[in-house]
């Protein structure tokens, strides 16, 4: 069956959001101005501190590039945290809440650092512990083992991606050949099964790229993308040469560092409770910006096996910190439940949503104002949870952006610092590291900060009892 589109209706749409973004308060509008209230409350000022933070120039770097994660922060920031701190912290033991494709992981294994990381997403768990933790396989079996594939074995492709909208069919037919030949290696022992893994991980990392999609940062289609029929064997040709490469670099330049320990979980960073202590606290939380964190990853995961049908990526998705493509059953749900974090700025922010959407009379989500409310209630479980982790002197960074939702700006960073501090911490600074401009209301200023929250020492904490 093929749904017909009334252009019109779609016309109209179109029509009324161009209209609310013209009319939009915020229109040519910053976060600069928007702050000050918000910062003179908690009494801090934001400094300026550019830098690369992106993910994007981890496709460069020595076992980052193994598979490309664009929501990440790149590797030179985890390692200039890691620089700011050497003579604070001699042997620091570092945690990532959410580790994603595990950058902080890997950045502080480089260090010889101990590291921990959670991360509910089974396919970034993956990606992350192989990266981390595959260090001692030796190129040559890696090499070895992916020659020897038996090429005439097919794994079917999942049934959602067998239309030509994802792969074109002769593109299909190779992947099915190369999963299936990826699935009959024989692995016997550990070090057989590592490096099964890094084949897999190398699979995973090429299937966008053999697709009829792109992901920037969304998944969406590429309508004049074209496939040759071998990519698939052209790319994995190219993906496992690069990581034998890098892992001569590792057992070369970095041998002292390949039995560090380094444990990514497959848990959840709301309730997991963790037996070790921290001095740092690494991450980059989920953004509030509509970015669905698991469909934007359906087509990895399905094919690696984490998912089977629709409903085993909506328990994910329900679990994580909240995006506004949660089901509105969960939302309704949260909405009349008696215990929750809540504060008078967040309450001012959900009111103001509400009267907007009421203005409009036309928004994605009218629920948006609850989805707001679980986000900051989902992300102080974590900080509870991680800070009570934190060592003495330790420090607690996060990377975040800001949000603007219905023309009212949400300052994320700063309510996630004030949680901070109501959690017993200190902030120490908040660094803007780079501009951003809203989805919404195009000409909007947003920003991109680093907050840098501290526990306070033993002693002083002794003394202030």
């Amino acid at each position: 069956m093929v749904m017909q589109l009334n252009l019109p209706d779609i016309n109209n749409k179109i029509n009324i959001r161009r209209k609310n973004i013209l009319a939009s308060p915020k229109f040519g509008g910053s976060c600069d101005i928007d702050s000050i209230y918000y910062l003179n409350k908690l009494g801090v000022e934001i400094i300026e501190s550019r830098q690369p933070i992106q993910f994007t120039p981890n496709f460069g770097e020595h076992v980052h590039r193994w598979a490309p994660y664009i929501q990440g922060f790149s590797s030179s920031f985890v390692q200039s945290v890691f620089d700011q701190y050497r003579k604070d912290y001699k042997s620091p033991v570092v945690l990532d809440p959410f580790a994603g494709c595990g950058t902080v992981l890997v950045q502080s294994k480089l260090n010889g650092h101990k590291s921990v990381g959670t991360e509910l997403n089974p396919l970034l768990q993956f990606i992350a512990d192989t990266k981390a933790n595959s260090w001692d396989v030796t190129p040559e079996l890696v090499s070895r083992l992916y020659t020897s594939i038996p090429k005439k074995i097919k794994t079917p492709a999942p049934d959602f991606l067998k239309s030509e909208n994802q792969f074109d069919n002769r593109v299909l037919k190779n992947l099915e050949l190369l999963k299936g030949g990826i699935d009959n290696i024989s692995a016997k022992t550990k070090e057989q099964k590592q490096a099964q893994n890094l084949i897999l991980l190398a699979f995973s990392s090429i299937l966008i790229d053999c697709s009829n999609l792109k992901r920037t940062p969304c998944l969406g289609y590429w309508k004049n993308k074209k496939v040759s029929d071998n990519a698939p064997w052209m790319l994995m040709k190219t993906k496992i040469k690069e990581i034998c490469n890098d892992l001569k670099i590792l057992q070369n330049k970095h041998k002292k560092n390949i039995k560090t320990a380094s444990k990514v979980c497959l848990a959840n960073a709301m309730d997991y409770q963790h037996k070790e202590g921290f001095d740092l606290i690494i991450t980059s939380p989920p953004y509030m910006n509509g970015l669905d964190y698991v469909m934007n990853y359906k087509i990895e995961m399905a094919w690696l096996g984490f998912t089977k049908e629709a409903k085993d990526a909506k328990k994910v998705k329900d679990n994580l910190v909240v995006c506004d493509n949660v089901s509105k059953g969960l939302i309704r749900e949260f909405a009349q439940r008696y215990s929750k974090y809540t504060n008078e700025w967040l309450e001012e922010i959900k009111s103001n949503i509400r009267i907007n959407i009421g203005r409009r009379g036309n928004y994605r989500r009218n629920d948006m104002p609850d989805i707001v409310h679980k986000y900051f209630d989902d992300m102080y479980k974590v900080m509870d949870k991680v800070s009570k982790s934190l060592n003495p002197n330790g420090r607690f960074i996060l990377v975040v952006g800001d949000s603007l939702i219905a023309d009212v700006y949400i300052p994320t960073d700063l309510l996630l610092a004030r949680i901070g501090s109501e959690l017993g911490l200190t902030i120490e600074r908040i660094e803007k590291a780079r501009n951003r401009y809203s989805g919404q209301v195009r000409n909007y200023k947003l920003r991109e900060t680093i907050i840098t929250l501290k526990k306070a020492s033993r002693k002083r904490r002794d003394n202030g009892r």
